[in-house]
């Protein structure tokens, strides 16, 4: 997330930015790929790259440095457009991928002798739905180069939105402003403390009292 404008270095002014403006898409396509081969470089150099599969052939020095070299010379595009449905679209649309794993238990369909089979849409396909079979060995493997590297982060924030200095600034930013402090959030499950019934390890909170209703007696039931 960007923000449309900054504070001034003493805190006094709120500074927009020219409209229609985010940032040059030309220049960010070429520090994006700079920042990004030099970052396969040296993870090719500190042996941290694993290649498996059709890529096994890139283990050779050689041909890693003509792959590099191939990525280095192809333009890379940066797609940055105004969004068609607003900012909420575009935050659905990026939470669809940053909060949702790899594989979803809807999309299983079996596992029969070490064979794992499960859905997907093949969008060259007219978007047809077909049926992938893996080994159970082949279909972890792949799962697990979905999980995150330890230490890595997902999101990150940074500037006025920054985690270390984010409730100053935008209490300072607001105050420039003269914008509304926002509803406090509701507060969720964990903040709540109320430990679950059943596994108590878990935390609730009660959003509603349900009262109890007399069950009817069954026709032809004996109720003495």
């Amino acid at each position: 997330m960007v923000t449309g404008g900054a504070l001034t270095p003493d805190g006094a002014q709120w500074v927009a930015a020219r409209p229609g403006f985010l940032f040059p898409v030309r220049a960010v396509s070429q520090v994006f790929r700079a920042k990004y081969l030099d970052a396969l470089r040296r993870a090719f150099e500190t042996r941290t790259l694993t290649f498996a599969g059709g890529t096994s052939d890139l283990a050779a020095p050689a041909a890693f440095a003509r792959f590099v070299a191939d990525l280095r010379r192809a333009p890379w595009v940066v797609y940055a457009k105004p969004p068609f449905g607003g900012p909420a679209q575009v935050l659905a649309y990026l939470g669809r991928y940053t909060h949702r794993v790899a594989l979803s238990n809807a999309r299983l369909v079996d596992l029969r002798d070490g064979v794992v089979r499960f859905r997907w849409k093949d969008y060259a396909d007219r978007d047809r739905v077909k049926v992938m079979a893996f080994s159970v060995d082949e279909c972890l493997r792949r799962f697990l180069l979905h999980v995150v590297p330890r230490g890595f982060m997902r999101i990150r924030h940074f500037g006025l939105l920054a985690n270390r200095q984010r409730r100053g600034l935008l209490h300072r930013c607001r105050t420039v402003l003269a914008a509304p402090v926002p509803d406090a959030p509701v507060a969720t499950a964990r903040e709540s403390g109320v430990p679950c019934p059943v596994c108590r390890r878990g935390v609730m909170h009660r959003t509603a009292l349900v009262a109890p209703v007399p069950l009817a007696a069954p026709t032809g039931a004996d109720t003495s």
